[in-house]
């Protein structure tokens, strides 16, 4: 899986394909909404802000994105 490691803790913030983040942190895990609210497991508190950039709507960006091959019609 993809993911943001937390620049203070170190700990992994991942999608876990059901709409849920997976806080990863040494051998503590966490399962959270992307609000931040524990779910499951023994690692019981998170960064809800990191939390939403992990969990929010994924938005292509033009820079980082190939851009569409361009066919001309002669």
């Amino acid at each position: 899986m993809n993911g943001i490691v937390h620049p203070f803790t170190k700990a992994l913030y991942e999608q876990d394909g059901e709409g849920h983040i997976r806080v990863t942190d040494g051998d503590r895990q966490g399962v959270f909404t992307i609000t931040g609210r524990w779910l499951s497991g023994d690692l019981r508190e998170c960064d809800p802000q990191l939390c939403g950039w992990v969990g929010g709507p994924q938005i292509g960006n033009h820079r980082v994105t190939p851009a569409p091959a361009h066919t001309t019609g002669r």
